[in-house]
């Protein structure tokens, strides 16, 4: 069965008369996660998507790296199970040509040695796994590399959040927060700037609700996570 009728079959309903012209795209758009699989041996392929979907775990394959770089790649929690000796470019090569970018990985390889497994893991791998391995192993590693990925999309949409938050602030309010952040109280940070207490007083109004930080707490935790430095403790010298 070739990859897309797979995954028509699996996720696009055939009472829907348009199904059969769907794309593996508009597909994958309607699935909650995914998991990729890397192999060039077709029945490993074959087998690995029976497996996955016995489990009731979506999967898309590729029989190359190449053609998994070149397809489009799904807006959902993914993992992506690979096999370390590919036809064009080493698994390992692979991982670290998407590292940063790529979704969390879980390597498997019929010739499995410890510097290649080192390296792997070294690198941020879930696991390595070498052939036969245990299914019920394979997949509780994808369950965890799949949360690992759903936590990472929601720490990096927080993150653009806030940083969405900060670009709207003009430069005195970005100069104001890493002073209020460290606890100074206005007339502190108003010696700091060499502005009036007052005017200190707007911008942190205006810092707390552009930031929507709802206390002091949760600004400092949000400076923390866009790496503003707090380099100022309160000072006690000002009366």
């Amino acid at each position: 069965m070739c990859n897309m009728e797979r995954f028509q079959r699996q996720h696009c309903s055939p009472r829907d008369t348009l199904a059969a012209h769907m794309s593996e795209a508009a597909c994958v758009d309607a699935v909650e996660n995914i998991v990729l699989v890397v192999d060039d041996d077709a029945d490993m392929r074959e087998a690995l998507q029976d497996l996955l979907e016995s489990a009731h775990l979506h999967s898309l394959a590729f029989a190359s790296a190449s053609e998994y770089l070149s397809a489009s790649k799904p807006d959902v929690p993914t993992c992506l199970i690979l096999d370390v000796h590919l036809p064009d470019i080493n698994g390992l090569a692979l991982q670290q040509q998407i590292a940063g970018a790529g979704p969390p990985i879980i390597f498997i390889t019929a010739q499995g040695d410890v510097p290649s497994t080192v390296k792997a893991m070294k690198a941020g791998a879930i696991d390595f796994f070498t052939k036969p391995f245990q299914s019920a192993e394979l997949l509780a590693a994808v369950r965890a590399a799949l949360e690992e990925d759903r936590r990472n999309r929601l720490a990096h949409a927080e993150l653009a959040s806030l940083q969405a938050r900060l670009a709207s602030l003009t430069p005195r309010e970005r100069d104001v927060l890493p002073l209020i952040a460290s606890g100074l109280l206005n007339k502190q940070a108003a010696a700091e700037l060499g502005i009036s207490e007052f005017t200190v007083q707007i911008h942190r109004g205006n810092v707390m609700r552009k930031m929507n930080a709802s206390s002091l707490a949760d600004l400092v935790r949000m400076a923390g996570k866009l790496g503003i430095p707090i380099t100022h403790s309160r000072r006690t010298d000002i009366q």
